[in-house]
C-alpha cells in the first residue's frame, strides 16, 4: 500500500537528501559503503525523518584509483585463471560502486516531486543493497590477493545519470529498466562459467547480487508505472520512447525472460527495442 500522508520535506541538515549527498561526496569506497549503511539505518529507525532538499554533485567523488578509460580500452580476460577472475570481479565491483551512487543520486534528485515515503523506502533499500554488493566483491577480491583500484575501469557508467539528471521518469526508464535489467541477462552466464572453474566463493557472491537485482528492477518498474499513472500515460509506450531518446544503441539479446518477468518486464515491451 502506498503511503500518501503529508511529509516534512523542508531542508534539514539531517535530511535524507543531505545524507544522500554525503554518500555521493565520499571518495573512498569503504566510506561510501559505511555512509550508505549509516544513512539507511537512520532513515529506517526514524533518526532521519525529513526527506529534505540538497544539491547533488554532477559527478560523485571517486578514489584516485582505478584509472578510468574508455570501455574498449579495458582489457578482458578469460576466467580460467585467477587473474581472469580477478578482472571480472573488479569490473563488477566498479559497476556496483556506480550503482551505490546512482541510487543515492536518484534519491537526492527526487526531492522536488510529490512522492510517497514508500518511494524513498524502496530506493534506500536499493542503495544499501548495492553497498553490500560492493563490499562482498571487495572481500572476494582481497581473498584473491587484489583490491578495487588495481585494474583500469571504464568511465561510461555515469553517462546515463548525467543524461537523465533532470527527468526522474527517464532515469527510471534507463537505469533500472535497461542497465540493471541487462545484469539479469548476463549474470547467469557468469555464474555458470565460475561454477565450471570451481570458484564457489565467487558464485555465492554473484547469486546474492542476481537475486537482489531482480528486486531492484522490480522497484524501478513499480515506480515507473506509478509515475506514468499519475499523468495518465501508457507505461509501455512511454518507456520505449524514453529509452529511444536517452539510451544509445539497442537492447542486446538474448534476454533472460524468466528473470525479467519476475521483475515485471514483458517481452512485448523490450524486444522491439532490440532491433533497429
Amino acid at each position: 500500500m502506498i503511503d500518501n500522508k503529508p511529509r516534512d520535506v523542508t531542508s534539514h541538515s539531517h535530511s535524507l537528501a543531505a545524507a544522500a549527498v554525503g554518500v555521493l561526496g565520499a571518495a573512498d569506497p569503504a566510506a561510501k559503503v559505511r555512509l550508505s549503511r549509516r544513512a539507511a539505518e537512520a532513515w529506517r529507525n526514524g533518526r532521519i525523518m525529513a526527506v529534505g532538499h540538497a544539491q547533488p554533485p554532477d559527478r560523485p567523488a571517486r578514489p584516485a584509483r582505478p584509472k578510468l578509460a574508455p570501455p574498449q580500452a579495458v582489457p578482458r580476460r578469460g576466467i580460467a585463471t585467477v587473474k581472469g577472475r580477478t578482472a571480472l570481479l573488479h569490473a563488477l565491483a566498479h559497476i556496483e560502486l556506480n550503482a551505490i551512487d546512482l541510487a543515492w543520486d536518484l534519491i537526492a534528485r527526487a526531492t522536488e516531486a510529490d512522492l510517497p515515503r514508500a518511494f524513498y523506502d524502496d530506493w534506500v533499500s536499493v542503495a544499501v543493497e548495492e553497498a553490500g554488493h560492493f563490499a562482498l566483491l571487495a572481500e572476494r577480491l582481497a581473498a584473491l590477493g587484489a583490491a578495487y583500484g588495481d585494474l583500469p575501469a571504464h568511465d561510461g557508467l555515469w553517462q546515463a545519470a548525467e543524461d537523465t539528471k533532470h527527468d526522474l521518469l527517464a532515469r527510471l526508464a534507463v537505469v533500472p529498466l535497461v542497465l540493471e535489467a541487462r545484469g539479469l541477462d548476463v549474470t547467469p552466464g557468469m555464474i555458470e562459467r565460475l561454477t565450471a572453474v570451481g570458484d564457489r566463493e565467487s558464485v555465492a557472491v554473484l547469486e546474492i547480487i542476481y537475486r537482489d537485482e531482480i528486486g531492484h528492477v522490480a522497484i524501478g518498474k513499480h515506480w515507473f508505472d506509478w509515475l506514468c499513472a499519475q499523468d495518465a500515460r501508457d507505461p509501455s509506450a512511454t518507456w520505449q520512447a524514453l529509452v529511444r531518446q536517452y539510451f544509445k544503441g539497442r537492447l542486446k539479446p538474448p534476454f533472460n525472460e524468466a528473470a525479467r518477468a519476475a521483475a515485471g518486464l514483458l517481452p512485448e515491451d523490450y524486444v522491439p527495442l532490440s532491433s533497429g
